[in-house]
């Protein structure tokens, strides 16, 4: 009997929790995973930085249930460009927030860094268009915007 290889079909959404938002107002939240660990496709650790930036409607992100859902991701073989995409619709399924947007820098791999984005934001995501910061900026690699 050979080892169960966890896949992104194996990833759980039902661990993440929400919290109250205590107001109506608009805010912005940001978050910083600085040790992102998952398997890439040849089952090799994968290490990133993911910034996730959040305007909450009426659920907050439980923060230590986030870290728990990140936690199970350790052991989970995805390239992390399906992965980005999952952890996207899951936080926005589960939090239904008025913007997510969420940046993931891998750390080289082979000599090549790889910086990806997804901002709910966008048209091309559903979203109205109606923050439009990210129009006409030239970001750095070093800070997320």
């Amino acid at each position: 009997m050979g080892e169960h290889i966890k896949t992104y079909k194996d990833i759980d959404k039902s661990i993440l929790r929400a919290i109250p938002n205590p107001t109506t107002e608009g805010y912005e939240i940001k978050i910083k995973i600085p040790e992102f660990t998952f398997l890439g496709v040849n089952k090799q650790p994968d290490f990133a930085v993911v910034y996730i930036t959040f305007y909450p409607k009426k659920k907050l992100i439980e923060l230590k249930s986030l870290k728990e859902y990140v936690y199970q991701l350790r052991d989970v073989v995805v390239s992390y460009e399906r992965l980005i995409n999952i952890m996207y619709d899951h936080l926005k399924e589960v939090y239904e927030p008025d913007r997510i947007r969420i940046v993931m820098i891998c750390n080289p791999r082979g000599g090549i860094s790889s910086k990806l984005t997804i901002d709910s934001d966008w048209g091309v995501r559903g979203g109205e268009e109606k923050y439009r910061d990210w129009v006409g900026i030239e970001d750095s690699w070093g800070v997320a915007m």
